[in-house]
């Protein structure tokens, strides 16, 4: 073993690890969860990395040593997303995991966001400000999420208008976006479709408590018939 060490040469261990990193190029190929595909690519990142070394290649030094903490931040990110979608779904029902993969934008008082039977196409968080669901005027506090039960209706249309009524910060993720995140790593969808249920639940449940809260509406007194105006 000492003599085949000893007889090695640059050239041999750069080929090696070329191999080495193909191999595992062509392995991670038939990964199915994104989290095992990004594993795969930042190892043969690794290997292709020493070989551009041993070679003395410039192009691969740029090129690997940019992607292999590229492939590694992924990996991270997706690795915390599925924790913290997991924690969640066993404890309260925050969404703030989510809050790194949406966009931010500002909204003006009086805006609506969306109105009663619009198409459906993303979820949103409220940051700052005041917002309501215009039908039954419940207020949406700061760390909630709204219309992401259109993500699993049919048609995908808003069974409630959603408006801003002091001005303030929202984020927003399109449903396509959330479904990549899915497709990419399915235990993600899995623990989102478990929590998002949990929500759907409390959220009945504090649209009876409010309902109960608000005074009943006045009886309408119909005219008796010996009342009632003559017609004719």
């Amino acid at each position: 073993m000492r003599d085949f060490l000893s007889t090695l040469t640059l050239s041999d261990l750069a080929t090696g690890f070329n191999a080495l990193a193909a191999a595992l190029v062509i392995l991670g190929y038939f990964m199915k969860g994104m989290i095992r595909l990004r594993v795969m690519a930042a190892t043969s990142n690794v290997f292709n990395f020493l070989t551009s070394v041993l070679t003395l290649s410039p192009i691969g030094l740029i090129e690997y040593g940019i992607s292999t903490p590229i492939n590694l931040i992924r990996m991270r990110e997706m690795i915390r997303l599925v924790d913290r979608v997991k924690l969640a779904s066993s404890s309260d029902l925050s969404m703030d995991w989510l809050k790194p993969f949406m966009r931010h934008r500002h909204a003006r008082a009086g805006e609506v966001i969306f109105a009663r039977g619009d198409t459906a196409d993303r979820m949103y968080m409220v940051g700052t400000g005041r917002f309501r669901l215009i039908e039954t005027g419940i207020e949406i506090p700061s760390g909630q999420v709204v219309g992401e039960l259109g993500l699993l209706t049919d048609g995908n249309r808003r069974t409630q208008g959603f408006e801003c009524v002091e001005a303030g910060e929202l984020f927003e993720i399109s449903y396509h976006h959330v479904r990549e995140l899915y497709y990419q790593n399915p235990e993600f969808g899995f623990y989102f479709l478990g929590l998002t249920s949990r929500r759907l639940l409390a959220n009945i449940a504090r649209l009876e408590a409010e309902l109960e809260r608000r005074p009943p509406a006045p009886a309408i007194v119909e005219p008796s018939s010996a009342t009632a105006a003559p017609v004719g």
